[in-house]
């Protein structure tokens, strides 16, 4: 591990596909998750623009926009008890062969001012099998009346919950296939 608590290998991913220019209003950070699912069925869940919600417990419904590409739109509703309703958001990168999705939010009812989102997946082997090496980082303003440790707290909660979710949807999956 290095300074930051990153392994070498995650290190180099983060550097490769997750550097965020942050302005002095802003902050910014990665997420680790280690998932007992082979990367193509946890891509499968991931680049679905169009469905959040099959992983992500917060979303209670996505309408899309256009085709799955770059500059495509979707309306995401929050479920009730987070400060927000509504988020339009971006799809900026999406990526088969690096399993790289980007994603800003451009509007919505919610106080994640120019929020910038990516997720990037590796494949690695846990115990034996193969695995994913899942990380997510963002960059988002500071909202008035609120710190930079604050901010970011906030948002590594959500992250850490949609990963969760994500490796649990992702296990069960798996299970099922060596079925």
């Amino acid at each position: 591990m290095n300074s930051n608590g990153f392994s070498s290998v995650e290190s180099e991913y983060i550097r490769r596909h997750h550097t965020h220019e942050t302005a002095e209003n802003q902050c910014s950070s990665a997420l680790v998750k280690h998932i007992k699912a082979p990367v193509h069925l946890v891509w499968s869940l991931v680049r679905r623009f169009d469905q959040p919600q099959k992983y992500k417990p917060f979303v209670s419904r996505c309408i899309a926009q256009g085709s799955l590409e770059i500059g495509s739109l979707r309306e995401v509703d929050v479920k009730s008890g987070l400060p927000a309703t509504t988020s339009t958001e971006r799809l900026e990168v999406l990526d088969d062969n690096e399993h790289v999705l980007s994603v800003r939010i451009i509007g919505g009812d919610h106080r994640l001012r120019n929020y910038s989102s990516t997720i990037s997946l590796h494949p690695e082997i846990i115990e034996g099998r193969p695995g994913t090496l899942v990380i997510e980082s963002f960059v988002v303003d500071v909202p008035d009346g609120n710190t930079n440790d604050e901010t970011r707290y906030f948002v590594e909660a959500l992250i850490k919950c949609n990963l969760k979710s994500l490796a649990d949807v992702s296990e069960r999956l798996a299970v099922q296939d060596l079925d």
